[in-house]
């Protein structure tokens, strides 16, 4: 972690990275983003530092890129809703002795433009050329269609 700290102010003589990349992770068992909030927040009491955490087994190898502006993009019930910022990536070692990534978040979620995702194990990057928009404060996904229909008609590769 002194490495990354060391070469992030640009001490290590690299050149420092100018562009970014975001993850994207199922949020598993969560039916809304009231769901998530309410989930995050009751987690972050329970960790002594009271940071929001997700806690993940592997770690990253672009922490770097991630760490350059990226967020995380959280897909609820097969939809992307919502986003938070990655602010960090601290070791967490479980009480197995196995060394973890916990992903370190900004506690404010962003809701953003709803988009169809299908199912995937862990997390993936996202470029941000392909990160949903932001919503703003107040406004509805603008889907033509309605979100049952729409996950449906995915669902049998209509759309």
């Amino acid at each position: 972690m002194d490495y990354l700290i060391s070469w992030l102010r640009g001490e290590s003589g690299e050149k420092p990275v100018d562009k970014y990349v975001n993850l994207i992770k199922l949020s598993v068992g969560t039916e809304s983003v009231e769901d998530l909030q309410a989930w995050q927040r009751q987690r972050s009491k329970q960790i002594k530092d009271g940071k929001y955490y997700h806690i993940t087994r592997m770690w990253p190898k672009r922490e770097a890129e991630v760490l350059n502006g990226g967020s995380i993009y959280w897909v609820i019930k097969g939809e992307v809703l919502a986003r938070q910022r990655v602010l960090g990536f601290d070791e967490k070692i479980g009480s197995d002795g196995i060394r973890r990534c916990g992903i370190v978040l900004d506690p404010e979620i962003v809701r953003v433009s709803p988009a169809l995702r299908r199912p995937f194990q862990g997390w993936r990057y996202l470029d941000p050329a392909d990160a949903p928009r932001d919503l703003r404060k107040g406004e509805k996904g603008d889907s033509a269609l309605p979100s049952e229909l729409d996950r449906a008609l995915s669902e049998i590769g209509v759309i």
